[in-house]
């Protein structure tokens, strides 16, 4: 009880704190040409100075942790110095840089601004989206709704990432998703601790409300299908690389190997020119490579896809699971979750990943009773970011999804952000380039970028703090 008192203090402490505030860096490469910086804190690239919506919230964390490394570093006589050069009393608290140096509103200026770029001539904007998993699909659907000439380029038309499959109830209704694709229902959710103490806390849903499991190579296919509906061009290709443009009207000159089922297996090796690229392609981004948007710390997520007989499979027919402790991951959780007719177990860690082999025998161990007899039907790991790079635009070339970085902490929730971050780019690549008809900017793209970090940073704070608090502890 303590531990979960001290969660919800953190939660309610840290949402507090943040409201307002982005979560990530800013997210746009310094720009050498024209000169204006974007500083990896975007500091100097905001709407305006005024607005603390478009603070970093890793820059004010920085400041704290500065201030308090200062008070305890300065000498007491210099303290007090600066305390009398900004005129306080010995009933305030001094503050450690004299107020004549601080930036002050009058001084503040409007950096980075979105404009109308060229018009375009005879022909639509060209967009290549690189990625076919939710965030690329659903980027792919509204720029050819939004009358942009759309290209999604993905490998894996029968992908199977290796992802727990669940989904909020919002995103069914909110991305229109038809009710066939929810292969289970879940309402009841056992937390399951070091000590195989049980913990049902699927009881706050109401009767109309669920978690929705899926399977990727569904609900993907579903999702890149509609978008080639819509009008996207839809391209079984491996995406190799691409030139960069050398100024503001410059075409990206992409290099794919088209996989046509009249290519054979070592497809075609063809180009595209776009005049936007936006990379969908996950954790292991070669779009993020191309544009220099830096690394970042990712979890390594096992899992095994196990066929268990009716009267188990009943057992889980609304249930998903949640192990916790040293056996089954160090710094993360174990699950089993429902599909249409197996379950997923699995696990992820991020400190420890070469042991994750050890960490899946652990969660096959403490489910046994569950999973015994069951089948193993796929295995599949892969990659799962851990925060957003520290750049994720750079010229007319951005990042969503995993490529971006956006899989939350705590839950490692990433397809419904995936979708949102995916729309929410193309929606104002849609706007800047009014429908089509103009050409867009890296600014254009920044606002993409600060309108996802406003909307959605104090979540992925509040929940990076909660998985240090739950996960690495064992009381």
């Amino acid at each position: 009880m303590a531990m979960k008192a001290s969660a919800c203090s953190a939660a309610a402490l840290l949402a507090a704190e943040s409201t307002g505030a982005s979560a990530f860096a800013i997210g746009s490469q310094p720009n050498k040409a024209s000169g204006v910086q974007h500083s990896l804190r975007g500091a100097a690239a905001q709407d305006s100075a005024a607005s603390t919506a478009s603070s970093s919230w890793a820059s004010a964390t920085a400041v704290a942790a500065t201030a308090a490394v200062a008070a305890t570093t300065i000498p007491r006589r210099q303290r007090r110095a600066a305390s009398k050069l900004t005129g306080a009393t010995s009933a305030t608290t001094p503050s450690l840089v004299p107020k004549v140096n601080k930036p002050r509103l009058s001084q503040a200026k409007v950096i980075v601004c979105a404009g109308l770029g060229e018009k375009l001539d005879g022909r639509k904007l060209r967009v290549a989206v690189i990625g076919g998993g939710p965030a690329g699909a659903s980027a792919a659907e509204t720029l050819a709704i939004g009358g942009c000439e759309t290209y999604l380029i993905e490998r894996k038309m029968d992908n199977c990432k290796p992802c727990g499959g669940a989904i909020p109830l919002c995103m069914v209704g909110e991305f229109d998703l038809p009710q066939e694709l929810i292969d289970r229902r879940v309402r009841k959710m056992t937390m399951i601790s070091p000590t195989n103490k049980e913990v049902q806390i699927g009881s706050t849903l109401a009767d109309d409300e669920y978690i929705g499991m899926v399977r990727r190579e569904v609900l993907d296919s579903y999702m890149r299908d509609r978008a080639g509906e819509k009008g996207a061009t839809l391209i079984n290709g491996l995406f190799m690389g691409m030139t960069l443009p050398q100024n503001k009207t410059d075409s990206y000159v992409l290099t794919y190997n088209d996989f046509d089922d009249k290519n054979g297996s070592k497809g075609v090796k063809k180009t595209l020119e776009v005049d936007v690229v936006i990379g969908a392609d996950g954790a292991n981004s070669r779009v993020a490579k191309e544009i220099e948007a830096g690394d970042y710390e990712y979890a390594i997520a096992f899992q095994e896809r196990m066929r268990i007989d009716d009267k188990k499979m009943e057992y889980y027919k609304e249930r998903a699971e949640m192990y916790v402790g040293e056996d089954v991951s160090p710094d993360f959780y174990a699950w089993v979750f429902p599909k249409y007719d197996h379950v997923a177990v699995g696990t992820g860690t991020v400190v420890d990943k070469k042991g994750i082999q050890k960490y899946q025998q652990g969660i096959r161990d403490r489910a046994e009773p569950r999973i015994s007899g069951g089948e193993i039907i796929r295995v599949e790991a892969h990659p799962i970011p851990e925060h957003p790079r520290p750049w994720r635009t750079k010229d007319r070339a951005t990042l969503v999804g995993d490529a971006a970085g956006y899989v939350t902490k705590c839950s490692g929730e990433g397809i419904y952000f995936a979708a949102k971050s995916g729309r929410m780019c193309a929606e104002e690549i849609v706007k800047a380039s009014e429908n089509g008809t103009r050409m867009i900017t890296q600014d254009d793209l920044m606002v993409y970028i600060r309108n996802f970090d406003s909307k959605y940073g104090p979540t992925y704070f509040v929940l990076d703090a909660l998985q240090k608090l739950f996960y690495t502890s064992d009381p």
